[in-house]
């Protein structure tokens, strides 16, 4: 194979989440990531330091877009509605990115600045919904645990296709948040706001 002009980090990337999209994380490989760009393996060191690096910013780039997209959606939105929003745009990433969407869930390296960084973004942008129900502190963090959960789980078994009766998916989802919602309500309304 003779070596593709023009190729750039930017390009090796984009053809990396292609191909996590389509067949999973597990399918980019140094070697397939070449083989779809038509160079030869070593070329790829030009750009990334090994399969590791390019995870990293598969990663890094799964983080920014999901930033991207909730950071729009709640600032048209707000209470009840700002987390059905947050809701809908996690399920919609899952959907349109299941490769980045797998890479952004494996934990970072404790000593990974950036990477954890990227990730506490995200977070920010939920428990800054969740703060909207009054929860505070250690409360807000089990409270956007338990969102990303139920929201995680829900991703997990559709894509395994484990919803096999034919209900509206979307109709179950609506239900699953709005029980999410009544729940963070009923521990407002006890009173364990800081737990």
């Amino acid at each position: 194979m003779s070596p593709r002009i023009g190729l750039d980090r930017a390009t090796l990337l984009q053809a990396a989440t292609e191909m996590a999209d389509e067949h999973g994380l597990e399918s980019v490989t140094l070697a397939s990531l070449a083989q779809r760009l038509k160079i030869r393996s070593p070329s790829l060191y030009n750009h990334v330091n090994g399969l590791p690096d390019l995870r990293r910013e598969l990663s890094l780039s799964g983080l920014a877009k999901m930033a991207s997209r909730f950071e729009a959606v709640l600032t048209e939105a707000s209470g009840d509605e700002a987390l059905r929003a947050f809701s809908r745009a996690y399920l919609a990433f899952a959907r349109q990115h299941p490769g980045l969407y797998e890479a952004v869930q494996r934990a970072p390296d404790p000593e990974d600045c950036e990477l954890s960084e990227a990730g506490a973004a995200v977070v920010g942008l939920v428990v800054r919904v969740i703060e909207t129900y009054g929860l505070r502190g250690d409360a807000a963090i089990h409270a956007v645990r338990g969102i990303r959960s139920v929201l995680h789980g829900f991703v997990s078994i559709e894509r395994q296709g484990g919803f096999g009766m034919p209900l509206d998916l979307d109709v179950t989802f609506r239900l699953l948040v709005d029980t999410f919602i009544a729940g963070v309500k009923a521990l407002r309304e006890q009173g364990d706001t800081g737990l």
